[in-house]
């Protein structure tokens, strides 16, 4: 069963108060998680492109590569901008930064570190998560930081599903 693309999963931003503590929970737990699954796949398939995609190591880097936009859309929230700063829609910067290139554990510990900043920024604005909104620019909603949070961690387990879909069919 392949998964659906991301560009085309549709998002309703009506996280139950409360759930906040949760969604840390997982957004924290996501470098173990991807530390784990990566214990069982072995080195030869990580550099594969499978199906005219992304290797495993190409999506981890991909991962890497969003930190930086995540960080700043909580910024954007605490700063009351009107709009979100806009994502790469092509991905350029996973395109051109050559992730196979690099070594599984410096890919590991890289997102492990830049995922903690993101986790430590979100408990600091723990009291205006469900307060303070920006319109997201491409699906044009509102998004508050529990929203924003939310987005991210469907965004990493669409990654990781897509790192087990890829190690399932390479053989």
């Amino acid at each position: 069963m392949n998964s659906i693309k991301w560009f085309k999963r549709k998002f309703n931003f009506d996280i139950l108060q409360g759930t906040f503590p949760s969604i840390l929970e997982r957004l924290e737990g996501t470098p173990l998680r991807l530390s784990n699954k990566m214990v069982h796949i072995p080195s030869e398939k990580l550099e594969v492109q499978w199906n005219n995609s992304w290797s495993i190591k190409e999506n981890i880097g991909h991962l890497i590569d969003l930190e930086p936009l995540w960080y700043g859309r909580v910024v954007d929230i605490t700063e009351n901008k009107e709009t979100l700063r806009e994502a790469d829609l092509e991905n350029k910067k996973t395109h051109d930064a050559n992730h196979n290139t690099t070594r599984l554990p410096t890919l590991l510990n890289a997102f492990a570190q830049q995922r903690k900043q993101f986790v430590e920024l979100l408990k600091a604005n723990r009291d205006h998560a469900e307060s303070l909104s920006a319109l997201h620019p491409r699906i044009l909603q509102p998004m508050r930081i529990i929203d924003l949070a939310f987005f991210v961690a469907e965004h990493d387990d669409h990654h990781l599903a897509r790192i087990t879909e890829i190690d399932e069919n390479i053989v």
